[in-house]
């Protein structure tokens, strides 16, 4: 085989900067306002519990169109979904930007949740059609993967420096002009993909409602049982609802739908499937991290916005090393035993925290477990893309792309409302008899106690589906090869 023109190999690094810049983008704004949301709150009149919808309002949208948005890649074309989500994405955060109440800033979010999900499927699908399988493509998804974890990890900093120097509009408002030019630039570079006519006349708009419903509902009814309590007839009725859908949904892709959004048969893959389920339970751990701590930094030790965001810094740099070695590690050791190190290590990060203490400070309670939590994410984010889209035939790249997105997302949401429902029971019960700062950390700490299970949970399912199936896989495949070449 030649090796590729000089042409190709920029156009190459094009892309993989276009769709790496995209990627932070969407991610980053999961978290860049949290350190925001008083001001929010003083500008707007947000009420006490209704202030939690700037959060929800995205990742809710985010995580239930994401399967949506990852097959609308493979049927409409990749190029035109990436960019028309960028343009989506850029005028949502242009409205939140300019929100004169609190029912346009959620609906502006809920439409830059509904612009990530199209963004963020579309550009692993983009790099797993331009990059060859094998060491190429892996050191692509590398650097993919370190910007979703950097752009976590930098929400906190952004939004703290954007919210006491300019104002909180400028958290959306700086999105307009980066989206606007990724946009443009994706039209441009990017290769026009081949449309399937016939499977895009037949698009299976009875799967995208009912799991996105699903999806939506069930998670809605779980972040929703802090204020109305697991057993009450109103949570249980919309879980009910949500199960329902989810259940249609399945019945429809196995038995009804001429071309199902997610062909069942995706999940006889065993990488795919393990790579999705750890996927959830780092979801789970991480998300509720970022949230937890950022909240410990500012109303425990009393940290302002930008030097809680700074806080965050030495956790970015780890995330992006991590990410590095990952990528190669994984080229050496297969993506299993990555990936089972690094669930390993954010459970051993986040156990860590959850020693944090009331009069405790930033260097001797939360520097040392929060860069191990970090480089785990970083040894994560890597070999769970790659064994989720590994062996994926390529019209199913976006497919595959979703799956391990929708299930991030999902996971993320759904840990983080059992985490805050845990962590408010704790506080409500100890600041009966105790100073509101001391009741806050210990519903902190049993917060980062649950996030450990959910990450070291990750890392036996990682290392038992991945690894050890896998082991058995290939000398099975050994045997056989042995026993016909005798």
């Amino acid at each position: 085989m030649s090796a590729p023109s000089p042409l190709d190999a920029r156009r190459k690094t094009l892309i993989l900067v276009l769709c790496c810049l995209a990627q932070f983008m969407v991610i980053l704004d999961v978290s860049i306002v949290n350190v925001a949301l008083p001001s929010i709150r003083g500008d707007l009149g947000f009420s006490a519990t209704g202030l939690q919808w700037v959060v929800n309002a995205y990742t809710l949208t985010f995580a239930g169109f994401l399967l949506l948005g990852g097959r609308a890649a493979d049927l409409i074309g990749r190029r035109e979904v990436f960019a028309g989500g960028l343009l989506l994405f850029a005028f949502a955060s242009l409205l939140g930007g300019v929100a004169q109440s609190d029912a346009m800033l959620i609906g502006a979010r809920a439409a830059q949740g509904l612009g990530g999900a199209v963004v963020a499927p579309a550009t692993l699908s983009i790099l797993a059609t331009t990059f060859t399988e094998g060491s190429e493509r892996n050191r692509a998804l590398g650097l993919w993967g370190a910007m979703g974890g950097v752009g976590g990890a930098t929400g906190a900093l952004l939004g703290g420096i954007l919210t006491q120097t300019l104002s909180w509009r400028w958290i959306l408002l700086i999105n307009v002009p980066i989206g606007i030019v990724a946009a443009l630039a994706a039209l441009r570079i990017v290769t026009k993909g081949r449309r399937d006519q016939r499977a895009a006349s037949s698009f299976d708009l009875m799967g995208a409602l009912t799991v996105t419903g699903g999806l939506v509902v069930l998670t809605y009814g779980i972040v929703e049982t802090d204020k109305h309590g697991w057993g009450s007839a109103r949570t249980l009725i919309t879980l009910a609802i949500g199960v329902a859908l989810l259940a249609t949904f399945v019945l429809i892709e196995g038995r009804l739908a001429k071309a199902p959004l997610v062909p069942l048969r995706i999940f006889k893959n065993r990488p795919v499937v393990g790579a999705d389920i750890v996927v959830f339970c780092m979801g789970a751990s991480a998300f509720a991290m970022w949230y937890f701590l950022s909240l410990y930094l500012q109303e425990v030790l009393g940290y302002d916005p930008i030097e809680a965001g700074l806080a965050f810094l030495p956790m970015t740099l780890a995330i992006v090393a991590t990410s590095q070695f990952a990528s190669r590690g994984v080229g050496r050791f297969g993506p299993g035993i990555v990936l089972t190190f690094g669930m390993v290590l954010i459970g051993i990060g986040m156990l860590g925290l959850s020693r944090v203490s009331h009069d405790g400070n930033y260097w001797a309670d939360v520097l040392v477990p929060s860069v191990i939590t970090a480089a785990g994410i970083g040894f994560s984010f890597v070999p769970v893309t790659i064994a989720a889209t590994q062996g994926v035939r390529g019209p199913e790249a976006g497919l595959a792309s979703g799956l391990v997105n929708t299930f991030r997302q999902v996971g993320g949401s759904i840990g983080l409302a059992l985490l805050a429902t845990v962590a408010t029971q704790k506080t409500n019960d100890v600041v009966k008899h105790a100073d509101i700062k001391v009741a806050l950390t210990e519903g902190f700490r049993h917060a980062f106690v649950i996030g450990a299970g959910f990450a070291l949970l990750g890392a036996v399912i990682s290392y038992v589906v991945l690894v050890l199936a896998g082991r058995r896989e290939a000398a099975a495949a050994a045997r056989a090869a042995s026993a016909e070449s005798a």
